[in-house]
């Protein structure tokens, strides 16, 4: 794991290269008052503001001028191009605060190389940056471990990450902390959560499903669920996925990359909240013991369900892990999953589908999406598609026969297993980059993420 904290210091008057902030618009005004040399060199190089940046030579010292989109409002990517570029060193913006740009200089080191023969160390050496926010220091930090988290579980092969590995995983990123980590798997998990382990009851006894469980914090506090979809391969089960698309289906554990990094968050804050980390981790494989099209499963709760299709799992092993959540009362809960595709046709890669039963919290939500600049979209419990779900032989079907509405009737089904009153909060999210931004390179992505945090922080920081 990259060390963040080795890469932003609090400002105390060390020697810093400057860095100057330009955009588009404020160029040409900005540019007539630098020296005549720094204008002839800008003009050489053909900067104009609009994207890249300029190294000013100041004797054997240098300073950096930047382009960004906004040079009066800076997003958390905004200084991720300047810091995979720039040599090693320490840097400071010359004019105010990295504010938020602080993510994505600190993202913009870390690599994803486990698998590489020669690691992605950067030969230039790590570029520090010099912070005049000292309060929000150490929460950049703790942003930046947490997307990391993400993004190393779902680029991690499927091989190297089954249940097993992910309950291992669990347990080393709430190391050091005083959660109390609690797995229920065997006949303990058949009889307990019968969807769970019929989702999981294909693989190989290495591979056994299992609920991972841990709890945080003051029992007097308000219990804060959070439920993340650990389906750590899926083959579609029977209803195989065809090759396309079952290539990436490492990353059907995102949600629950997701919610174990946000459960840390959550503890290194230290919020007054009852944590409860729920994370359902299984196989959707293919074997004489594969839970078939037509079963008829009894869930957790006693709700009773037919399996339509077996590549509608993650919503089956999210219905027990509710099931469970719920019967300790939370005052709110939200989970996380790379549940269906067809959230991404309607909304794409960027946008996770928010799903809420609350307005207020989905109010929450949006300003904290607005704030962090980690953007989200609420999608309709449109009651009148449950009929979608209707069976003839159980109480509800695990998908629809219709090809329309797909994320909106698998947010319905978890629907189903969440109680009047509780306020819930459901995100559909693709956990995945398909091309390389600054500071994003192609592969496992949090999103979602840290405006759920922030949402839950604003709710509970204080009380």
């Amino acid at each position: 794991m990259t060390d963040f904290a080795s890469l932003i210091a609090a400002d105390r008057g060390q020697k810093a290269h400057d860095i100057h902030l330009v955009d588009k618009a404020g160029f040409d005004e900005w540019v007539k008052k630098r020296p005549a040399d720094d204008r002839r060199l800008i003009e050489a190089q053909r900067f104009t503001g609009k994207s890249g940046l300029v190294i000013l030579p100041r004797g054997s010292e240098f300073e950096v001028v930047a382009a960004v989109d906004n040079a009066a409002e800076l997003g958390p990517w905004c200084l991720a191009d300047a810091s995979a570029r720039l040599p090693a060193g320490s840097y400071r913006l010359a004019d105010g605060s990295p504010g938020a740009a602080a993510l994505g200089w600190l993202l913009a080191q870390h690599h994803f190389d486990t698998y590489k023969s020669t690691a992605e160390d950067n030969e230039r050496g790590p570029r520090v940056l010099i912070s005049n926010d000292a309060a929000r220091v150490d929460r950049w930090v703790r942003l930046a471990k947490a997307t990391a988290l993400v993004r190393d579980l779902v680029n991690t092969p499927a091989a190297d990450l089954g249940p097993a590995e992910l309950e291992t995983a669990v347990r080393a990123a709430l190391k050091g902390t005083d959660a109390k980590i609690e797995i229920t798997s065997g006949d303990a998990l058949v009889t307990g959560y019968p969807m769970i382990a019929a989702v999981g009851g294909a693989a190989t006894a290495g591979r056994a499903p299992r609920l991972i469980e841990a709890s945080w914090g003051n029992p007097k506090h308000p219990r804060l669920a959070i439920i993340g979809k650990g389906v750590c391969f899926d083959s579609g089960g029977l209803d195989i996925k065809p090759a396309s698309g079952m290539r990436w289906m490492k990353k059907d554990m995102g949600g629950a990359a997701h919610a174990l990094a946000l459960a840390r968050l959550v503890i290194e804050e230290r919020l007054k909240v009852r944590l409860h980390l729920l994370i359902p981790a299984v196989e959707n494989a293919v074997s004489g013991a594969a839970y078939r099209p037509g079963d008829i499963l009894k869930s957790r709760n006693g709700l009773t369900v037919e399996i339509d299709n077996t590549d509608a799992e993650g919503r089956l092993v999210l219905a027990d892990a509710i099931a469970k959540a719920v019967e300790d009362e939370p005052a709110l809960m939200i989970d996380f999953a790379t549940l269906t595709g067809a959230a991404r046709i309607a909304l794409g890669p960027d946008l996770p589908a928010m799903f809420a039963n609350d307005d207020t919290f989905a109010d929450e939500l949006a300003d904290a999406a607005n704030e962090t600049r980690d953007p989200l979209w609420r999608m309709p419990l449109w009651d009148a598609y449950q009929d979608m779900l209707k069976s003839e032989v159980a109480d509800v079907a695990n998908s629809s026969t219709s090809p329309m509405a797909g994320c909106i009737t698998a947010a319905l089904f978890l629907k189903r297993f969440v109680p009047d009153g509780l306020p819930w909060a459901h995100f559909d999210t693709f956990a995945w980059r398909e091309a390389a931004k600054p500071g994003r390179p192609k592969g496992g992505e949090a999103l979602g993420l840290r405006a759920a945090f922030t949402a839950i922080r604003n709710r509970f920081a204080d009380k």
